[in-house]
């Protein structure tokens, strides 16, 4: 595996940078795009690990698509709900969008389909999704352990079953659950009610998915814990932009806070859909100024620097969890990120990862079942391990822009939503 060394930065970020596409709007414009019934060019999008993944899986089932890396540009031939090939074997890798939302479209479909997945993603929660599909007429074999990818699936058309049109669903381990039922509800000649039997009932990422549906052209609406899609829903968009990565961007707004200095992200402005916007509020409690300029928002760090830590409720972007974890060392006071229990079911289990490497850097960190505690201290030079998680990559290089000596194994797991993370993070810190 490779490894990259950190090199510290001498003075304030400061630095204009532009971040890629959002991989959760790609790859629901992706979807919708191929539902729908005429064809689309999606503009802005995420070319990465888990994009191509879901691209090549679109072009596996049969789907016509032009892909244009260099302009960022994909155009998608919709087949108004109809999947052109009834028999397929699709890769679907480490992308939980992927995953859920393509195994909703096929479980809805007249035909018969294998779904392969990485190690990584084979450890990851299916069977709530496996189980409200089974529920609407959908039949899964497991190839490999119960309730996880592989699968084969015949979808419940093909099974000759009219779906019902109420379903109900725990997503307490992942909202991807509900977003594919809903993206997919239109498939549904009768349209679909889904009833939500878990103590959380809605989120930022459903929020996007609701969002986007409408952008489509197709009615959602959300009472409570039940989300109804009528019948007779059908998506169209001709074109439709994909927003910048607002994950991708706090880990330059978190550099600038660390520094003392500043951070504008092209295109990100206040109106963007995305959840983790709201750690521009948590950046806000650490003393940053955040402001929104025509190129896009621009946070600037508290003076030298300094800032105390703060009890936070991370839950609706913990995303975020991870870039917060990596700064809060360097405040004045202990820092608590809350209610985040769902991220140990991720691409890895996010707080013990986080618990782990913080300790061999030599911070103190109380651990929780859904939360993290993490005390002041000057980590100490050293290695950092992964975990084969994106996230963990591209957060903890930030401790490498103050402490000397910190390097980032298999830095190159970035590439599932951030290819070129760690040169356009050198590039800003010249700047």
């Amino acid at each position: 595996m490779s490894r990259y060394k950190v090199k510290p930065i001498t003075h304030p970020f400061n630095a204009v940078v532009e971040v890629p596409g959002s991989k959760s709007v790609t790859n629901r414009a992706l979807l919708l795009a191929a539902l729908s019934n005429e064809e689309c060019t999606l503009n802005g999008v995420l070319f990465s690990d888990d994009s191509r993944h879901f691209i090549t899986s679109l072009l596996s089932l049969g789907f016509k698509l032009q892909v244009n890396e260099v302009d960022h540009y994909v155009t998608v031939c919709g087949c108004d709900g109809d999947i052109p090939k009834k028999e397929a074997t699709i890769d679907v890798g480490s992308a939980g969008t992927a995953a859920r939302f393509l195994t909703s479209m096929l479980a809805l479909s007249d035909g018969e389909y294998t779904i392969n997945a990485s190690e990584q993603m084979k450890r990851r929660p299916m069977l709530p999704l496996f189980e409200a599909l089974e529920s609407l007429g959908a039949s899964f074999t497991y190839l490999e352990e119960k309730g996880h990818l592989p699968v084969k699936v015949v979808g419940a058309k093909a099974n000759g079953k009219t779906p019902e049109s109420e379903v109900s669903i725990d997503i307490s381990e992942s909202t991807q659950f509900l977003s594919a039922l809903l993206m997919t509800a239109p498939m549904l000649s009768n349209g679909l009610r889904v009833l939500i039997t878990s103590k959380k009932t809605s989120g930022s990422y459903i929020n996007i998915t609701m969002d986007m549906m409408r952008q489509f052209g197709c009615e959602v609406f959300h009472d409570g814990a039940s989300y109804d899609v009528p019948a007779g829903e059908h998506y169209r968009s001709r074109t439709y932009q994909i927003e910048p990565d607002v994950s991708a961007a706090c880990y330059f707004y978190a550099a600038a806070a660390i520094t003392g200095g500043r951070a504008l992200v092209k295109n990100v402005h206040s109106n963007v859909m995305q959840g983790d916007m709201k750690f521009l509020d948590v950046l806000k409690q650490l003393g940053c100024a955040v402001t929104e300029e025509r190129e896009g928002i621009c946070v600037t760090g508290p003076v030298n620097g300094e800032f105390s830590g703060i009890d936070v409720d991370m839950n609706d972007f913990s995303d975020q969890s991870m870039t917060l974890a990596a700064i809060a060392p360097f405040a004045k006071t202990a820092t608590c990120i809350r209610n985040i229990e769902h991220i140990r079911l991720q691409e890895s289990d996010r707080i013990a990862s986080m618990v782990s490497e913080l300790n061999n850097l030599g911070i103190d960190v109380k651990e929780g079942r859904d939360r993290i505690e993490i005390m002041p201290g000057k980590p100490t030079p050293g290695l950092v391990d992964t975990h084969d998680d994106h996230r963990m990559a591209m957060s903890f290089a930030l401790i490498g822009l103050l402490i000397d000596g910190i390097e980032i194994d298999n830095y190159e797991c970035c590439g599932k939503t951030f290819e070129n993370y760690f040169h356009v993070l050198e590039t800003a810190c010249r700047q």
